[in-house]
């Protein structure tokens, strides 16, 4: 009886130009990428922070333009009966709107069923918006927690004034913003060189 021995073909290796080498990093190079990418990191931090506070103070200005919007169009749809409220102090660990002239927390829109122009507890809210952090957002002094709309979609009357500026900074800041409705009822987002709103 005869064995047959089967061999495998010999194995061909591509030529050695062909061929191709994987090389990882070593865990002294990943180090070295790791700590001059931190170095760096740290160097760019303090020139995005302007560029982040414009940014916060811009979306909180549209966001307040819209509420007003909102407000507004809703007023006229209910005949009145709509308010704009400020979110109290200590809510959602925002501790900076003190007074009822500080709207820093944010704000809410109710549907005002009583009539008297604040929103109780009872009252459906429509619409919440919660301010970002480091946000200053406030109405000129003893203007009130509560906006009250008519049945036209306006203050009765009067106009209104929001000014939005980085936390601890001035309305001359150039990230600055107001926020204005006139007694006609044009809203709109002024820079810190037409700041404060006036009625036009």
């Amino acid at each position: 009886m005869q064995l047959l021995l089967l061999s495998c073909p010999p194995r061909i290796q591509p030529p050695r130009h062909l061929r191709v080498f994987s090389h990882g990093f070593t865990l002294i190079e990943l180090m070295v990428v790791i700590a001059i990418m931190a170095v760096l990191a740290a160097l760019a931090a303090p020139s995005f922070t302007p560029l982040l506070e414009r940014w916060r103070v811009r979306q909180t200005a549209e966001e307040l333009q819209s509420t007003i919007y909102y407000a507004r169009s809703e007023a006229i749809k209910r005949g009145g009966n709509v308010a704009i409220q400020k979110i109290p102090n200590n809510t959602n660990n925002c501790t900076t709107a003190v007074s009822n002239d500080d709207w820093d927390c944010g704000w809410f829109v109710c549907e005002d069923t009583n009539g008297n122009g604040v929103c109780n507890a009872a009252e459906p809210v429509l619409q919440r918006f919660m301010t970002p952090t480091n946000v200053q957002v406030t109405r000129p002094a003893n203007s009130g927690n509560n906006i009250k709309l008519n049945r036209w979609g306006l203050v009765d009357g009067s106009w209104l004034s929001f000014s939005l500026v980085p936390l601890n900074k001035s309305t001359a800041d150039s990230a600055a913003r107001g926020v204005c409705m006139s007694s006609g009822g044009r809203i709109r987002v002024i820079h810190p060189q037409d700041m404060p709103c006036a009625n036009n």
